[in-house]
């Protein structure tokens, strides 16, 4: 080995021997990179996905009466008189039957409702997701609205501190008066009093972002500058023919009156016969003298046939009957009492979205005016005609409408959001 190939294998080792020092810092966290670890670690949704996957194998369970059923088995008992087994059944040393079901329409009809519940349940898991997107969202969005608003209190709080002491200086040369002094001295608390606030509500947020993404105590959470998707041109009728197409409560009720609709079919079949497979293969047993009390013994022996039983009068099927109706008009009227919730919350929403965009417009607009005014109140102190108090007030009025515009943008993105999840367009988020 020559003396270059020996440096280059030590740089080697050294380089892999640190790789902690080596590796890059995370990077800042997308609004897309937080849903989709949301999504991931939500035990929200591996709760509702484990709820879906019991429908699922409990409409398994009830499907299993119109499949085949084998059964074995043997036994001993003492038998005095007629030689029979305690069922009423021949004396055998080992027995095997044969049981499936081929029509019972009130089962089947408890089959297909369990079909359907089991439906609702995935249905179930949409509804969830959609709800960790939006609270992880909200989150997400807020967070960096607090952020902002902190880094802006900042620079008001400094501004409040120099028309304090500039207050102070004109009460003490009896150009200001002491009631001067105390409003300056509450505007400062006031700032304080606002910062503690966002620095706790801040907290509150991390660890709900951290909770919900998995992201470690020790890793800094770095936000991006997060947009929504841009806002259609949608009417009202058709926000609300995709709220009716996507809205996971109004499925579920939707699959759950078709499931009582099942049942109450099923229920209705119960005039009809019921129809089973059944075998039976036995061997039959000597005891008790069986051989001699029939002239003929064989001691294998086999049935199969079908079963069939016909009902003549059974009060219980009428009143499963009545039952059955009453619970799918029941769920008929929910369904359409859902729909009309639907319809209301969609006009809300709407409205609501169309509110925040004016309020939004006369934020911006408030927001403007402080930044001219201040643009005017400097250029008029650079030439002498303006006091040092008179900018740093003008500096806490555009404050006040930074903080102002960023909070009316925050519940407007709310608003956004919603009307998002009703209409069914939160996979937007994830482009």
């Amino acid at each position: 080995m020559n003396k270059k190939t020996a440096i280059l294998a030590v740089i080697v080792l050294a380089l892999a021997g640190t790789p902690a020092a080596m590796a890059d810092p995370p990077g800042p966290l997308t609004l897309k990179d937080a849903i989709e670890m949301a999504l991931r670690n939500s035990g929200q949704v591996a709760v509702a996905r484990l709820a879906a996957d019991v429908a699922r194998r409990q409409t398994g369970l009830n499907r299993s009466a119109f499949r085949p059923n084998l059964f074995t088995g043997s036994g001993a008992a003492y038998t005095n008189g007629f030689p029979s087994s305690v069922g009423g059944a021949a004396p055998s040393l080992f027995n095997l039957s044969y049981v499936q079901t081929l029509f019972n329409p009130p089962l089947k009809g408890k089959v297909q409702a369990a079909k359907d519940r089991s439906q609702a349940q995935q249905v179930a898991v949409d509804g969830v997701k959609d709800n960790v997107i939006v609270q992880v969202a909200s989150d997400y969005l807020e967070l960096g609205e607090v952020r902002h608003s902190l880094t802006l209190l900042q620079q008001e709080r400094a501004s409040a501190q120099k028309v304090l002491e500039i207050t102070q200086e004109r009460v003490q040369a009896g150009l200001e008066l002491p009631i001067d002094d105390t409003r300056a001295e509450l505007t400062r608390a006031q700032i304080e009093e606002r910062v503690i606030s966002l620095e706790g509500r801040e907290d509150v947020l991390e660890e709900s972002l951290r909770t919900a993404t998995g992201i470690p105590d020790d890793q800094p959470i770095v936000l991006t500058s997060a947009k929504l998707p841009p806002k259609t041109d949608l009417t009202t009728p058709q926000l609300l023919a995709l709220a009716v197409a996507h809205s996971p409560q109004l499925r579920e009720a939707r699959i759950e009156r078709q499931a009582r609709l099942d049942d109450l079919k099923g229920q209705r079949g119960g005039y009809w016969p019921t129809v089973d497979l059944v075998g039976q293969y036995m061997v039959l047993s000597k005891i008790n003298n069986y051989d001699q009390y029939f002239r003929s013994f064989q001691r294998n022996n086999l049935n199969i046939g079908v079963q069939v039983q016909i009902p003549i009068f059974r009060s219980r099927t009428s009143a499963a009957v009545a039952l059955a109706d009453s619970q799918y008009q029941e769920a008929d009227t929910e369904l359409g009492n859902q729909r009309h919730a639907l319809e209301i919350q969609v006009q809300q929403e709407a409205r609501q979205s169309r509110e925040q965009d004016a309020a939004l417009e006369v934020a911006r607009l408030e927001l403007k005016l402080a930044q001219q005014n201040l643009d005017i109140v400097q250029a008029q102190f650079n030439q002498g005609h303006a006091t040092l108090a008179a900018v740093e007030q003008a500096r806490l009025d555009e404050s006040k409408k930074w903080l102002n515009y960023l909070q009316v943008n925050f519940q407007g993105q709310k608003a956004q959001l919603n009307l998002l999840r009703t209409t069914g367009r939160l996979a937007l988020l994830l482009q």
